[in-house]
């Protein structure tokens, strides 16, 4: 992107300034927008990146007091407190308040795209090894997962540390009762479903905490001959299925507090509560997260008794549409095998499989935060595309 700047004027007595560029198009903006993003040094922290203009310093009804185009390049402003205040052509562009170049702005930042699926999936495999040494595969890995959901990492060595690994080619891990890695196995007094041989239904993890894990691992380091396999579902594509089907049935989900509870001793003793919906919505009414988990929802369901069985027939239609055989796709994880999910959006589950004298299936686990992962998938995406 290299505009050029045609012509600049003043609106609406002042008020906005209109950009008029040499493409033919257009760009209004608000004077209160500009001045509060002054990029001079007394306005803006350059090394930060930073505002430095206090709030409480900017007036919201401020009005240009003379504009001026400097080579195509660059607009200048002066204010009425004789504050100037420059603005690159480019910088402006970027940040045009037209509906389009919004949407183009918001695709760039935070990829919204999702690719949805059922038991058509065709699972994304990458190499381990690529992904933590080359630049281009840790982008296409993390674009990936952003976009279908989960992706299979592919031939990590069959030992405990491996995640540590990967928790640090993204950034972090994230921390939390159960530890920065935890074993999946079967133990002795589980204080986890997890930790048995036990079918594991269809659920996100850990919507007891107020802002859930956005994405998990799971690393194969043993696994059984006979039974075990891994299943995930994309709640996001059963969520608008359930829309179309029930919109009542939605509704109740997405709008209905559940209670959530952890109580035990990991990492360290906790006694954990929450309120989440199932089905998280945006303000258009769309998912953005998936809060599921039959074993740590609560006994105490803090709803008047009248609405309790509605919601248990709306919760039992969406678990039916997640245990359908079109919607549910089954793999089963080989030693070596690291499978990466979008916890707000995947739903997995395990079949059941045999105890035996010695410990027959081990999994390693850790979580990231999304925060974590499209820092990441950004700052790679600047590398690999070679952008200022």
């Amino acid at each position: 992107m290299n505009p050029g700047i045609q012509k600049v004027e003043a609106l609406d007595a002042g008020h906005f300034v209109r950009v008029e560029w040499e493409d033919g198009s257009e760009s209004c903006y608000p004077c209160v927008w500009l001045r509060d993003n002054c990029q001079c040094p007394r306005c803006f922290l350059r090394s930060a990146r930073a505002r430095r203009l206090v709030f409480e310093d900017l007036d919201v009804n401020i009005v240009v007091k003379e504009i001026a185009l400097a080579g195509r390049k660059k607009i200048s402003i002066t204010w009425p407190d004789e504050h100037a205040s420059e603005y690159e052509a480019e910088w402006l562009k970027r940040r045009c308040f037209s509906e389009a170049a919004r949407a183009e702005m918001r695709e760039d930042l935070f990829l919204p795209e999702r690719q949805y699926w059922g038991s058509d999936l065709q699972l994304p495999k990458i190499p381990f090894e690529e992904i933590m040494y080359n630049d281009e595969s840790a982008y296409k890995w993390l674009c990936t997962l952003k976009k279908v959901g989960i992706v299979l990492l592919t031939g990590a060595a069959t030992r405990q540390g491996e995640l540590v690994k990967l928790g640090h080619r993204i950034g972090f891990l994230r921390l939390t009762f159960y530890g920065p890695t935890w074993q999946v196995q079967d133990k002795a007094d589980a204080n986890n479903v997890a930790y048995t041989t036990g079918k594991l239904c269809f659920h996100t993890d850990y919507p007891v905490l107020q802002h859930p894990p956005g994405v998990q691992f799971l690393h194969c380091i043993k696994q059984t001959a006979a039974g075990g396999e891994s299943e995930v579902v994309d709640g996001f594509h059963v969520s608008n299925k359930l829309k179309k089907q029930n919109p009542q049935a939605y509704q109740i989900l997405s709008s209905t507090a559940v209670d959530y509870t952890d109580v035990g001793v990991d990492y360290c003793d906790f006694a954990v509560q929450c309120k989440q919906r199932i089905i998280d919505v945006d303000s258009r009414g769309q998912a953005v997260r998936i809060n599921y988990n039959n074993a740590t929802r609560d006994t105490v369901f803090d709803i008047p008794a009248e609405k309790v069985r509605p919601f248990y027939a709306a919760l039992k239609e969406f678990d039916d549409l997640l245990n359908s055989a079109e919607h549910k796709f089954t793999y089963k994880l080989k030693p070596g095998d690291i499978v990466t999910f979008d916890n707000w959006r995947v739903l997995h589950g395990r079949q059941s499989y045999h105890s035996g004298s010695e410990v027959t299936r081990h999994l390693e686990g850790a979580y990231a935060d999304w925060d974590v992962v499209m820092s990441r998938l950004r700052l790679l995406k600047k590398r690999v595309l070679n952008r200022d």
